[in-house]
């Protein structure tokens, strides 16, 4: 499936080839003109995440690929989602909005109080996780300038967790079934490029 996407900041600087987050979806941005760009969506990026209900008119989330020499002001997001949920509740919460999202179970290890999630695009922090369920609150600023608040109970959303903790798992998994295999200390972290 190609989109064309239009957006409220000027194309000049990205390159052809630029990384493009939309709604937390990692796309290839091709044929940019004027504050116009074209991606090709694989039938695997429809099949994990919402982009295929989009219809032309639709608001979606942007985000630019992260320079390596850019400050660091959320988590690390690669554009990679890893599920679709659902909105279970939204309220006010004072001045903020209080949201709480279903949660597909093989998430949930990954899910922790005070962790940072993803939602469209947009890194949050984690306020409660119970069993197949996570809140998140949400400034004002926040609700006004991306997708988020046009969100209602039922609305489907793109989920990114943190890949900090895949990564952890993964490096745990590998040391268990090596021979020799000890917990994690120094000499593990430094074989792993945590430190030298």
């Amino acid at each position: 499936m190609v989109f064309t996407f239009e957006t409220d900041f000027d194309l000049t600087d990205p390159e052809e080839g630029e990384s493009i987050a939309v709604n937390g979806t990692c796309l290839t941005a091709r044929d940019m003109k004027g504050n116009r760009f074209t991606a090709d969506v694989s039938p695997e990026s429809l099949s994990r995440t919402t982009l295929g209900g989009l219809r032309p008119g639709d608001r979606v989330n942007l985000e630019r690929a992260l320079r390596l020499s850019d400050r660091l002001g959320g988590h690390l997001v690669s554009g990679h989602v890893d599920a679709v949920g659902r909105v279970k509740e939204r309220r006010p919460a004072g001045e903020f909005t209080l949201f709480t999202f279903s949660l597909p179970p093989f998430l949930g290890k990954y899910v922790i109080e005070k962790g940072s999630i993803t939602i469209d695009g947009v890194s949050l922090t984690v306020n409660s996780r119970k069993n197949d369920a996570f809140s998140v609150s949400i400034i004002p600023h926040t609700l006004e300038i991306t997708t988020l608040g046009e969100l209602i109970p039922g609305s489907r959303v793109n989920i990114e967790v943190d890949i900090i903790g895949k990564y952890v798992e993964s490096l745990l998994a590998e040391k268990s079934v090596r021979p020799g295999a000890g917990g994690i200390n120094p000499a593990f972290l430094a074989e792993h490029g945590f430190f030298k």
